[in-house]
């Protein structure tokens, strides 16, 4: 299984002095960035529409094995619950494609306010274009029945596990050949990192994203490396 790393986020401020050196230009935190991690899970699309300008100037400050995970705009998961957004979803997944093989998954972080429908996100999966991925963030527990998790199962779409000081993520559920993970507490120890390795290697995947939260002291940067370093052992291990 491959295990991509990284934090919800990238450009903070804070980190200057603690992950970043601290006098270094806003536009050369993605650079840096990308020579330390193979991921980044994109907050910046989930208030703004991506331009094709925009994703070809990050495209061309990584690696050719980088990849992108956006979060989905707003306007299609918050303000219009994902009714009527051929139009949205149709630009959306147009202009993403300019990556090429750095686009990864896409997220799709739903309102706790907004429960279940079946019908609603089975229309919506039809707007996906076949080559692209998503996961989906359900802060509703409604959605968590057989119905819908079969469905996710038959478009290949990935059940997204959040874990928050909030609310503990209390089991993985894997609806396809992927996992998407983002653990979201304020801190992990080695023992819980340990642990959280060993549940996504018990999953039937052939690659997993995990990313964690991006705090004021820097912590994200912190635990993804020391969790990257954990995988890595582990592998060479067998």
């Amino acid at each position: 299984m491959k295990i991509h790393v990284g934090t919800s986020g990238y450009g903070y401020k804070e980190w200057k002095g603690i992950f970043y050196p601290e006098k270094i230009s806003p536009h050369d935190m993605l650079r840096f960035y990308g020579e330390r991690f193979d991921t980044v899970e994109i907050n910046y699309t989930f208030y703004h529409m991506p331009t094709v300008s925009g994703l070809t100037t990050w495209s061309e400050q990584v690696p050719d094995d980088f990849t992108f995970c956006l979060k989905a705009p707003q306007a299609m998961t918050h303000l219009k619950l994902l009714r009527n957004v051929g139009e949205e979803a149709g630009y959306f997944f147009k202009t993403l494609s300019v990556l090429g093989k750095k686009a990864g998954p896409v997220l799709f972080q739903l309102p706790g306010s907004f429960r279940a429908n079946l019908t609603v996100l089975e229309e919506f999966l039809g707007l996906i274009p076949p080559a692209s991925t998503c996961a989906f963030e359900f802060r509703s527990k409604s959605w968590f029945s057989a119905d819908i998790l079969e469905l996710l199962r038959a478009r290949g779409c990935s059940l997204c596990t959040a874990d928050t000081d909030e609310k503990p993520a209390e089991k993985i559920v894997s609806t396809a050949s992927w996992g998407y993970l983002r653990l979201r507490r304020s801190d992990y120890t080695e023992a819980d990192l340990f642990q959280w390795l060993e549940r996504i290697l018990a999953q039937p995947w052939e690659r997993a994203f995990v990313f964690f939260k991006h705090e004021e002291e820097a912590k994200g940067p912190e635990l993804a490396k020391r969790f990257r370093e954990l995988a890595e052992a582990r592998s060479q291990a067998g």
